[in-house]
């Protein structure tokens, strides 16, 4: 194997050394994607349990340690502490909230949701683009190392000023294989993101979903305030 690849031209181990980074790279990020996932997605089962189980805001912020690697446990920290903090103006107003007041806690709690559903959101998708590229890339990669493959080996021929088997065969061998592995780099990686990309579709549902419904205790808790 390896008097093999010595015998390929510096263009072709480039190719080849490029091929190998993609593969790895993108193995890993399918392998730590995977695990991020289902560690996400446990614990958001877990905290969804909790959380309508208790069904007291004050009780399920001090349970949240718990769940360090769930984006509904942080939206529910930010969305609580806007919260309490208008409540303590409702308070300190006389224990009442005025519509104007309800309207525009409302909204500036759901901008503060917003925005950690962004973030985390991010954090889930983070590092899925390596793998499209890897999909697109690689094939084109692999390509060119074929093209330059047999470019060379039809300068052989030239010089040797013979078509026998002999010459030209190693020259097209080295030239396909740069091909195939840019195809075996490529079809992983495009399984791996639409795979991750359906469970990632799924957890924004539920970081959306869980928003919607914190919303609407928010509002039905500033209704019995009034």
């Amino acid at each position: 194997m390896l008097k093999y690849l010595t015998g390929m031209s510096p263009v072709i181990l480039f190719v080849l050394a490029a091929l190998v980074f993609f593969s790895i790279l993108s193995w890993a990020i399918i392998i730590y994607k995977l695990l991020q996932i289902r560690k996400v997605k446990k614990e958001t089962k877990s905290f969804l349990d909790f959380f309508w189980g208790t069904k007291e805001f004050a009780l399920v912020n001090r349970g949240l340690d718990g769940f360090e690697a769930c984006p509904l446990a942080r939206l529910f920290k930010e969305g609580y502490r806007e919260t309490e903090r208008f409540l303590a103006v409702g308070q300190g107003s006389g224990g009442s909230v005025s519509l104007s007041a309800d309207s525009s806690a409302i909204e500036n709690i759901t901008r503060s949701l917003r925005k950690i559903s962004t973030q985390e959101i991010d954090k889930i998708e983070s590092n899925i683009g390596f793998l499209a590229t890897t999909a697109s890339t690689t094939p084109f990669i692999g390509l060119f190392g074929t093209v330059w493959g047999i470019m060379v080996a039809f300068r052989n021929i030239g010089l040797s000023g013979s078509t026998s088997l002999d010459i030209v065969a190693p020259g097209i061998s080295e030239a396909l294989i740069t091909t195939a592995i840019g195809l075996a780099v490529a079809i992983p990686a495009v399984i791996g993101y639409n795979y991750i990309q359906g469970k990632i579709r799924a957890q924004v549902s539920e970081i959306e979903n869980f928003s919607y419904d914190f919303l609407n205790i928010v509002q039905r808790i500033f209704n019995s305030k009034k």
